[in-house]
């Protein structure tokens, strides 16, 4: 357990385990905080208890940004070096093969939307800002906002976000596709934990067999991703939940299942 970032179990959900950011007052992601988020990342997508996951900032954040006054005075040497660590503890994030939601309250700016993006899902503040603002400070985003954000929204709309660095209400934020549910702020923390509660009790192998799949065939052509595919559906054939699935269909029909995630 980190300093800034610990692991919990939901107490109602024990399935579901939740990556909490604590650093006050807004959740600056320094370094240390970023090497805490990778090794949470580690720790739960190595944990067979765990069959979901949710990010969370607390009540009034979720993660306002980078911490700009340790990046200030560093030389192009020193960003070098350490926007590999950055990238790396998002990365590893992003790849938890497991259902991932990110429960957003107040900002989650710069890094912090870095963040989310690196969720399956996001579930969002009806008062929560959005945006990667990095080119009011001369820079670009540096932890994957060029990268995952066209990719969730659309080039030109992150074209818009990233050039003019300006934040987004919740209700935009939803239309454009940069959150997938708006919340009361009060109830986003058990929104998204009853949103990754309905994978918790899924077929832990296919889930994250599906979510490899989309993923890496994202980033490559359409045979490419057809064959991983391919190859992701038929090893399944070599789990238990395969077996329990099928056999529950035809003797008691769809959704009936109970999976071992084995």
């Amino acid at each position: 357990m980190g300093e800034f970032v610990r692991v919990e179990a939901d107490p109602a959900n024990p399935a579901v385990a939740v990556i909490r950011l604590d650093r006050p007052k807004m959740n600056a992601l320094n370094a240390q905080v970023q090497r805490e988020i990778g090794a949470a990342a580690e720790q739960v997508g190595a944990d067979d208890a765990v069959r979901a996951v949710v990010i969370y900032g607390g009540e009034k954040v979720f993660a306002a940004g980078a911490d700009i006054k340790e990046m200030a005075d560093m030389s192009y040497a020193d960003m070098s070096a350490h926007s590999q660590s950055l990238q790396d503890s998002f990365t590893a994030v992003a790849r938890i093969p497991k259902p991932v939601i990110a429960a957003i309250t107040g900002f989650a700016l710069g890094g912090g939307c870095e963040l989310a993006l690196c969720a399956d899902f996001r579930v969002a503040a009806d008062d929560a800002k959005l945006g990667q603002p990095e080119i009011l400070l001369g820079v670009i985003p540096g932890a994957g906002g060029t990268q995952r954000l066209p990719r969730l929204v659309g080039p030109a709309k992150a074209k818009d976000l990233i050039y003019t660095g300006r934040m987004v209400a919740a209700d935009e934020a939803q239309r454009i596709g940069l959150v997938d549910e708006v919340a009361p702020a009060a109830e986003v923390y058990s929104t998204a934990v009853t949103m990754a509660a309905r994978y918790a009790n899924g077929p832990a192998i296919a889930l994250r067999a599906a979510k490899q799949a989309i993923d890496n065939g994202l980033e490559t052509d359409v045979d490419t991703g057809l064959e991983i595919e391919r190859l992701q559906f038929s090893g399944l054939f070599a789990t238990e939940d395969q077996k329990t699935g099928m056999r529950s269909f035809v003797e008691q029909g769809p959704g009936k299942a109970t999976f071992s995630g084995r």
